[in-house]
């Protein structure tokens, strides 16, 4: 009996995937990639000038493109996003959350204040969003194939970091375990959730990193000496991960989070 080709296993094309997160550097990344591979796409983010740029961009090739605004910080507004890609492409099949923060402070230093925008943004946030996504899962056809979702973790969720990292590192700690804990709730519910975990990766808060002048120089170099394939992330080698977890090619693999990281976290 003839086999389809293993690279029918990556195929998301015709699903409806939500992006939210989409204007930063890994959710447009995100979002270019998933138009390319022939989603219906939905894309959201705070700016709507952004938000509409990335939209004229994609629609370039891609004539599926919807967009709203805004992120999950309410229930009504997690719900809002997802309403806006069922709305748009009929249900919601991926959802791919991309968003955050970090203020850096010293315990002694910090007010609980920074702390809890920190935890709200890098956990409440997703939880909301998940909750929303969950929802709407429940309410469609398992004929749909498996729903799934990813959440962008990072590597301070397993290590600690000696520069005012507190509120980070246990916001991507509790987002691992969330993610964990949505597995066991979403296995038989026919939805798969897991994370991906970078470590330092392009983007305008850590370009200055990517710089031949001190301290992006030297900052990089201390860096490098945890990562055994000698050198930081782009933001292209992100979305061959995100591709895979998005796709039938993970169907059994839930409650994970993939670290690409350059083997960062094999020390």
């Amino acid at each position: 009996m003839a086999q389809n080709s293993p690279l029918s296993m990556f195929d998301i094309s015709g699903k409806s995937a939500l992006v939210i997160g989409a204007t930063g550097s890994f959710g447009g990344a995100a979002a270019r990639a998933l138009s390319q591979m022939g989603c219906l796409i939905t894309i959201a983010d705070k700016d709507s000038d952004k938000v509409a740029a990335l939209a004229d961009d994609l629609c370039a090739t891609n004539p599926n493109v919807a967009t709203t605004v805004g992120l999950p910080d309410s229930e009504a507004n997690a719900d809002a996003l997802v309403s806006a890609a069922v709305e748009a492409h009929g249900a919601l099949d991926l959802m791919f959350v991309a968003t955050g923060m970090n203020e850096v402070g010293y315990i002694e230093e910090q007010s609980y204040e920074r702390w809890r925008n920190v935890m709200f943004a890098n956990l409440d946030g997703y939880w909301l969003a998940c909750q929303a996504a969950g929802r709407q899962f429940a309410k469609q056809p398992a004929e749909r194939g498996r729903f799934k979702v990813v959440v962008v973790s990072s590597t301070r969720g397993r290590h600690g970091l000696p520069t005012g990292y507190t509120g980070y590192c246990a916001s991507k700690s509790g987002l691992d375990g969330m993610v964990r804990a949505l597995a066991c709730e979403w296995g038989r519910k026919n939805t798969n959730i897991n994370a991906i975990g970078p470590t330092v990766f392009r983007s305008p808060l850590s370009e200055w990193m990517f710089s031949n002048e001190d301290p992006g120089k030297a900052t990089r170099e201390a860096m490098l000496e945890r990562v055994p394939l000698g050198r930081l992330s782009e933001t292209d080698d992100l979305v061959g991960g995100l591709i895979y977890l998005l796709s039938p090619a993970s169907d059994y693999v839930t409650g994970h989070t993939l670290y690409i990281d350059g083997g960062y976290t094999a020390e």
